[in-house]
Protein backbone atom coordinates (compact mmCIF):
# COMPACT_ATOMS: atom_id res chain seq x y z
CA UNK A 1 0.00 0.00 0.00
CA UNK A 2 1.30 3.10 -0.87
CA UNK A 3 3.17 5.25 1.89
CA UNK A 4 1.47 8.80 2.38
CA UNK A 5 3.10 11.18 4.48
CA UNK A 6 0.19 12.51 5.97
CA UNK A 7 -4.12 10.33 6.37
CA UNK A 8 -7.24 12.41 6.38
CA UNK A 9 -9.16 12.41 9.77
CA UNK A 10 -12.48 10.12 9.50
CA UNK A 11 -15.70 12.29 10.16
CA UNK A 12 -19.23 11.29 9.93
CA UNK A 13 -22.42 13.52 9.11
CA UNK A 14 -26.41 12.94 8.87
CA UNK A 15 -28.82 12.63 6.10
CA UNK A 16 -31.78 11.31 5.71
CA UNK A 17 -31.07 9.63 8.83
CA UNK A 18 -28.53 7.89 7.51
CA UNK A 19 -24.91 8.01 9.14
CA UNK A 20 -22.38 9.11 6.19
CA UNK A 21 -18.84 9.12 6.43
CA UNK A 22 -15.74 11.47 4.96
CA UNK A 23 -12.72 12.48 5.08
CA UNK A 24 -11.28 15.60 6.07
CA UNK A 25 -7.61 16.69 5.27
CA UNK A 26 -6.85 19.11 7.08
CA UNK A 27 -5.98 22.88 6.44
CA UNK A 28 -9.39 24.30 6.94
CA UNK A 29 -8.06 28.07 6.35
CA UNK A 30 -7.70 27.24 3.02
CA UNK A 31 -10.50 27.24 -0.03
CA UNK A 32 -12.85 24.57 0.25
CA UNK A 33 -12.19 21.69 -2.45
CA UNK A 34 -14.76 18.86 -2.18
CA UNK A 35 -13.96 15.08 -4.32
CA UNK A 36 -16.48 13.11 -4.96
CA UNK A 37 -16.29 9.06 -5.67
CA UNK A 38 -18.04 7.38 -8.60
CA UNK A 39 -20.08 4.30 -7.95
CA UNK A 40 -19.23 1.37 -6.13
CA UNK A 41 -15.93 3.17 -5.18
CA UNK A 42 -14.75 4.97 -1.96
CA UNK A 43 -13.37 8.10 -0.78
CA UNK A 44 -9.60 6.90 -0.75
CA UNK A 45 -10.12 6.76 -4.15
CA UNK A 46 -8.75 10.51 -4.21
CA UNK A 47 -5.70 9.81 -1.69
CA UNK A 48 -3.41 10.91 -4.47
CA UNK A 49 -5.13 13.96 -5.70
CA UNK A 50 -5.51 14.80 -2.07
CA UNK A 51 -2.33 14.31 -1.31
CA UNK A 52 -0.82 16.69 -4.00
CA UNK A 53 -3.42 19.57 -3.50
CA UNK A 54 -3.74 19.56 0.38
CA UNK A 55 -1.66 22.26 1.50
CA UNK A 56 -3.62 25.01 -0.83
CA UNK A 57 -6.83 23.74 -0.08
CA UNK A 58 -9.17 22.18 2.82
CA UNK A 59 -10.05 19.06 1.24
CA UNK A 60 -13.03 17.28 2.06
CA UNK A 61 -13.61 13.60 0.07
CA UNK A 62 -16.94 11.89 1.41
CA UNK A 63 -18.19 8.36 1.17
CA UNK A 64 -21.54 8.22 -0.94
CA UNK A 65 -23.83 6.16 0.65
CA UNK A 66 -24.11 2.75 0.24
CA UNK A 67 -20.15 2.87 -0.35
CA UNK A 68 -16.95 3.03 1.72
CA UNK A 69 -17.49 3.49 5.41
CA UNK A 70 -21.27 5.54 4.89
CA UNK A 71 -24.43 3.37 5.80
CA UNK A 72 -26.51 1.68 2.94
CA UNK A 73 -30.06 2.82 2.14
CA UNK A 74 -32.39 0.39 4.30
CA UNK A 75 -34.48 0.02 1.59
CA UNK A 76 -31.83 -1.00 -1.03
CA UNK A 77 -33.35 2.23 -3.13
CA UNK A 78 -30.87 4.91 -4.77
CA UNK A 79 -32.24 7.43 -6.12
CA UNK A 80 -30.57 10.12 -7.60
CA UNK A 81 -32.11 13.05 -5.43
CA UNK A 82 -30.82 10.97 -2.54
CA UNK A 83 -26.95 11.54 -3.78
CA UNK A 84 -27.81 15.01 -4.07
CA UNK A 85 -29.33 15.72 -1.16
CA UNK A 86 -26.64 14.41 0.85
CA UNK A 87 -23.83 16.33 -0.97
CA UNK A 88 -25.79 19.33 -0.45
CA UNK A 89 -26.53 18.26 3.48
CA UNK A 90 -22.68 18.12 3.35
CA UNK A 91 -21.84 21.61 2.35
CA UNK A 92 -24.29 22.82 4.27
CA UNK A 93 -23.76 21.10 7.10
CA UNK A 94 -19.91 22.15 6.96
CA UNK A 95 -20.51 25.73 5.80
CA UNK A 96 -18.41 24.92 2.82
CA UNK A 97 -20.16 27.05 0.27
CA UNK A 98 -18.61 28.46 -2.38
CA UNK A 99 -16.26 25.50 -2.90
CA UNK A 100 -15.17 23.78 -5.43
CA UNK A 101 -16.02 19.71 -6.85
CA UNK A 102 -13.38 17.72 -8.38
CA UNK A 103 -16.08 14.30 -9.04
CA UNK A 104 -15.45 11.06 -11.14
CA UNK A 105 -18.76 9.02 -12.78
CA UNK A 106 -21.87 8.30 -10.44
CA UNK A 107 -20.09 11.84 -8.05
CA UNK A 108 -19.52 13.95 -11.27
CA UNK A 109 -23.31 13.50 -12.36
CA UNK A 110 -24.61 14.13 -8.67
CA UNK A 111 -22.55 17.14 -8.82
CA UNK A 112 -23.08 18.62 -11.80
CA UNK A 113 -26.94 18.37 -10.51
CA UNK A 114 -25.81 20.42 -7.30
CA UNK A 115 -23.79 22.93 -9.00
CA UNK A 116 -26.99 23.40 -11.72
CA UNK A 117 -29.82 23.31 -8.62
CA UNK A 118 -26.86 26.00 -6.43
CA UNK A 119 -25.04 27.33 -9.04
CA UNK A 120 -23.82 30.69 -6.36
CA UNK A 121 -22.01 27.63 -4.27
CA UNK A 122 -19.70 26.18 -7.02
CA UNK A 123 -16.65 28.22 -8.04
CA UNK A 124 -15.48 25.58 -10.33
CA UNK A 125 -16.27 21.91 -11.19
CA UNK A 126 -14.45 19.46 -12.63
CA UNK A 127 -16.57 15.67 -13.83
CA UNK A 128 -14.74 13.31 -14.87
CA UNK A 129 -16.95 11.30 -17.16
CA UNK A 130 -19.84 12.59 -15.35
CA UNK A 131 -22.63 13.28 -17.89
CA UNK A 132 -24.40 9.69 -17.13
CA UNK A 133 -25.28 7.90 -20.66
CA UNK A 134 -24.74 9.16 -24.20
CA UNK A 135 -28.12 10.64 -25.90
CA UNK A 136 -28.43 7.36 -28.13
CA UNK A 137 -28.04 5.09 -24.81
CA UNK A 138 -31.24 7.21 -23.36
CA UNK A 139 -32.92 7.37 -26.63
CA UNK A 140 -32.85 3.27 -26.67
CA UNK A 141 -33.78 2.56 -22.89
CA UNK A 142 -36.94 5.10 -23.35
CA UNK A 143 -38.17 2.22 -26.79
CA UNK A 144 -38.79 0.18 -23.42
CA UNK A 145 -42.13 0.90 -22.46
CA UNK A 146 -42.26 2.26 -18.46
CA UNK A 147 -44.07 -0.36 -17.31
CA UNK A 148 -41.78 -3.35 -18.84
CA UNK A 149 -39.30 -0.98 -16.89
CA UNK A 150 -40.56 -1.11 -13.74
CA UNK A 151 -41.39 -4.84 -14.19
CA UNK A 152 -37.39 -5.02 -15.02
CA UNK A 153 -36.53 -3.69 -11.97
CA UNK A 154 -38.89 -5.26 -10.05
CA UNK A 155 -36.97 -8.60 -10.95
CA UNK A 156 -33.47 -7.36 -10.24
CA UNK A 157 -34.36 -6.22 -6.77
CA UNK A 158 -35.82 -9.47 -5.94
CA UNK A 159 -32.92 -11.36 -7.39
CA UNK A 160 -30.54 -9.12 -5.86
CA UNK A 161 -32.15 -9.53 -2.21
CA UNK A 162 -31.00 -13.10 -2.41
CA UNK A 163 -27.17 -12.25 -3.18
CA UNK A 164 -24.77 -12.33 -1.09
CA UNK A 165 -21.52 -9.88 -0.87
CA UNK A 166 -18.95 -12.00 -2.82
CA UNK A 167 -16.22 -13.14 -0.24
CA UNK A 168 -12.94 -13.61 -1.20
CA UNK A 169 -10.07 -15.45 1.25
CA UNK A 170 -7.23 -12.85 0.99
CA UNK A 171 -6.90 -9.36 -0.02
CA UNK A 172 -4.90 -11.03 -2.69
CA UNK A 173 -7.48 -12.13 -4.28
CA UNK A 174 -9.56 -9.07 -3.99
CA UNK A 175 -6.57 -6.95 -5.53
CA UNK A 176 -6.89 -9.71 -8.35
CA UNK A 177 -10.69 -9.15 -8.90
CA UNK A 178 -9.45 -5.26 -9.13
CA UNK A 179 -6.90 -5.48 -11.66
CA UNK A 180 -9.76 -7.46 -13.99
CA UNK A 181 -11.86 -4.44 -13.55
CA UNK A 182 -9.34 -1.92 -13.87
CA UNK A 183 -6.28 -2.69 -16.13
CA UNK A 184 -4.84 0.52 -16.60
CA UNK A 185 -4.00 0.77 -12.67
CA UNK A 186 -0.09 0.12 -11.15
CA UNK A 187 -0.02 -2.76 -8.74
CA UNK A 188 0.84 -0.25 -5.93
CA UNK A 189 -2.28 1.45 -6.63
CA UNK A 190 -4.70 -1.49 -7.05
CA UNK A 191 -3.59 -2.15 -3.74
CA UNK A 192 -4.12 0.78 -1.63
CA UNK A 193 -7.63 0.76 -3.58
CA UNK A 194 -8.52 -2.28 -2.29
CA UNK A 195 -7.14 -2.29 1.30
CA UNK A 196 -9.50 0.57 1.68
CA UNK A 197 -12.60 -0.65 -0.50
CA UNK A 198 -12.85 -4.00 1.64
CA UNK A 199 -14.18 -5.15 4.75
CA UNK A 200 -13.34 -8.31 6.62
CA UNK A 201 -16.08 -10.62 7.36
CA UNK A 202 -16.38 -12.82 10.86
CA UNK A 203 -14.63 -15.74 9.11
CA UNK A 204 -11.98 -14.06 8.29
CA UNK A 205 -12.75 -13.62 4.55
CA UNK A 206 -13.32 -10.35 3.09
CA UNK A 207 -16.01 -8.32 0.58
CA UNK A 208 -16.41 -5.41 -1.20
CA UNK A 209 -17.49 -2.47 1.33
CA UNK A 210 -20.48 -1.20 -1.17
CA UNK A 211 -23.81 -2.36 -0.87
CA UNK A 212 -25.34 -4.98 -3.46
CA UNK A 213 -28.41 -3.12 -4.32
CA UNK A 214 -25.87 -0.26 -5.73
CA UNK A 215 -25.64 -2.95 -8.69
CA UNK A 216 -29.00 -1.44 -10.18
CA UNK A 217 -30.31 1.84 -10.23
CA UNK A 218 -33.91 2.68 -9.74
CA UNK A 219 -36.26 3.01 -13.00
CA UNK A 220 -37.05 6.34 -12.99
CA UNK A 221 -35.48 9.40 -13.22
CA UNK A 222 -35.35 13.48 -14.46
CA UNK A 223 -35.83 13.20 -17.99
CA UNK A 224 -33.40 14.45 -20.47
CA UNK A 225 -34.57 17.19 -21.07
CA UNK A 226 -34.60 18.52 -17.08
CA UNK A 227 -31.10 17.34 -17.07
CA UNK A 228 -30.50 20.12 -20.06
CA UNK A 229 -32.21 22.61 -18.39
CA UNK A 230 -29.84 21.66 -14.79
CA UNK A 231 -26.68 21.80 -16.92
CA UNK A 232 -27.99 24.83 -18.23
CA UNK A 233 -28.15 27.11 -14.91
CA UNK A 234 -24.23 26.00 -14.33
CA UNK A 235 -22.47 28.99 -14.05
CA UNK A 236 -19.05 28.10 -12.91
CA UNK A 237 -16.11 27.28 -15.15
CA UNK A 238 -16.77 23.55 -15.60
CA UNK A 239 -14.21 21.10 -17.09
CA UNK A 240 -15.42 18.09 -18.42
CA UNK A 241 -12.99 14.98 -18.62
CA UNK A 242 -12.49 12.03 -20.66
CA UNK A 243 -11.18 9.13 -22.09
CA UNK A 244 -10.37 8.26 -25.02
CA UNK A 245 -10.81 4.69 -24.48
CA UNK A 246 -13.56 4.60 -22.30
CA UNK A 247 -16.54 3.37 -22.80
CA UNK A 248 -18.19 6.89 -21.96
CA UNK A 249 -19.41 9.07 -25.39
CA UNK A 250 -17.55 12.08 -25.79
CA UNK A 251 -20.14 15.36 -24.90
CA UNK A 252 -18.14 17.39 -27.85
CA UNK A 253 -19.42 15.15 -30.13
CA UNK A 254 -22.66 13.48 -28.75
CA UNK A 255 -24.09 17.12 -28.31
CA UNK A 256 -24.43 17.02 -24.67
CA UNK A 257 -21.12 19.95 -24.07
CA UNK A 258 -23.20 22.24 -25.69
CA UNK A 259 -25.97 22.61 -22.97
CA UNK A 260 -23.32 24.02 -20.64
CA UNK A 261 -22.57 28.18 -20.86
CA UNK A 262 -19.21 28.04 -19.20
CA UNK A 263 -17.79 24.53 -19.79
CA UNK A 264 -14.99 22.84 -22.57
CA UNK A 265 -13.88 19.60 -22.98
CA UNK A 266 -10.93 17.77 -22.24
CA UNK A 267 -9.98 14.50 -23.61
CA UNK A 268 -6.88 12.30 -22.61
CA UNK A 269 -5.45 9.84 -24.56
CA UNK A 270 -4.45 6.34 -23.24
CA UNK A 271 -6.92 6.50 -20.34
CA UNK A 272 -10.13 4.59 -19.66
CA UNK A 273 -13.26 5.58 -17.47
CA UNK A 274 -10.40 6.32 -14.41
CA UNK A 275 -8.62 9.19 -15.57
CA UNK A 276 -7.50 10.45 -12.99
CA UNK A 277 -5.60 7.25 -12.39
CA UNK A 278 -4.74 6.72 -15.73
CA UNK A 279 -3.42 9.16 -16.67
CA UNK A 280 -2.49 11.02 -13.03
CA UNK A 281 0.17 13.40 -13.73
CA UNK A 282 -1.14 15.39 -16.38
CA UNK A 283 -4.50 14.87 -15.16
CA UNK A 284 -3.02 16.72 -12.03
CA UNK A 285 -1.47 19.09 -13.68
CA UNK A 286 -4.60 20.41 -15.57
CA UNK A 287 -6.72 20.62 -12.51
CA UNK A 288 -4.43 22.26 -10.45
CA UNK A 289 -4.41 25.08 -12.83
CA UNK A 290 -7.94 25.00 -13.83
CA UNK A 291 -8.50 25.58 -10.19
CA UNK A 292 -6.12 28.16 -9.54
CA UNK A 293 -7.70 30.43 -12.74
CA UNK A 294 -8.96 33.67 -12.08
Amino acid sequence: MSDFLRSPASRTYISQRLRLHYVDWGNPEAPPLLLLHGGRDHCRNWDWIAQSLCDKWHIIAPDLRGHGDSAHSLDGYYAMECFVYDLAQLIHQQKLAPLSIVAHSLGGNIALRYAGLFPENVRRLVSIEGLGDAPAVVAQRLMTPAYERLRIWIEEQRSISSRQPRRYPSIEEALQRMMQENPHLTIERARHLTVHGVSQNEDGSYSWKFDNYMRFFPPVDISQEDKEQIWQRITCPTLLVYGKQSWASNPADDGRAAHFSNARVSLYDNAGHWVHHDRHDDFLAEVTAFLGGD
